[in-house]
């Protein structure tokens, strides 16, 4: 069982007990913007999700772990996706579910365990994340860990307000020889 921890978190495989908590975000329209959601989830797909979600990074090349608080709470998620174990590279992402939880340090933590995990265990080169510009709160987290901006997609995602650019940035292993 997969399980880093933190000071303040750590982060654990999806259990079936998380189905209501992933129910909850999955479906907060409030986060579509980000997820690139366009429809509500049910609670079947997500169990069979669920059921699934202990396969291995590298047959579904991606890795979803919940955040947990040390009360045991699932207080957000993050992800390794468009896993590339040739090239050694993934992408990041992670979302905090309870606003009033933002902004402490959890995010921090978390990703932070994520790139360690990524790059001791997975022998990973690179992590790369895609932010939503004007998502200050991600850039602020993302460069704080060391990842720089290599570039911009522009007009990339379609909100409600028009089309957005997506900034990219990277994360090189620094501790590699």
């Amino acid at each position: 069982m997969l399980n880093i921890k933190g000071e303040q978190v750590y982060l654990r495989a999806l259990e079936p007990t998380d189905l209501d908590f992933l129910y909850r975000l999955e479906n907060d329209t409030s986060v579509w913007e980000v997820s690139g959601t366009l429809k509500p989830y049910s609670k079947k797909v997500l169990k069979l999700y669920l059921d699934n979600a202990h396969r291995d990074i590298y047959d579904v090349k991606q890795l979803r772990l919940c955040i947990s608080n040390h009360q045991d709470d699932c207080i957000g998620l993050i992800d390794l996706f468009d896993f590339d174990p040739k090239n050694r590279r993934a992408g990041v992402g992670i979302i905090i579910a309870d606003s009033n939880k933002r902004n402490k340090g959890v995010g921090t933590e978390a990703l932070s365990l994520l790139c360690g995990y990524a790059f001791s265990t997975l022998d990973l080169h690179q992590l790369y994340a895609n932010i939503m510009e004007g998502n200050e709160a991600s850039v602020h987290l993302f460069e704080k860990l060391g990842f720089v901006e290599i570039g911009t997609k522009k007009e990339w995602i379609r909100t409600n307000e028009g089309f957005k650019n997506e900034i990219m940035y990277q994360k090189i292993n620094s501790n590699e020889s």
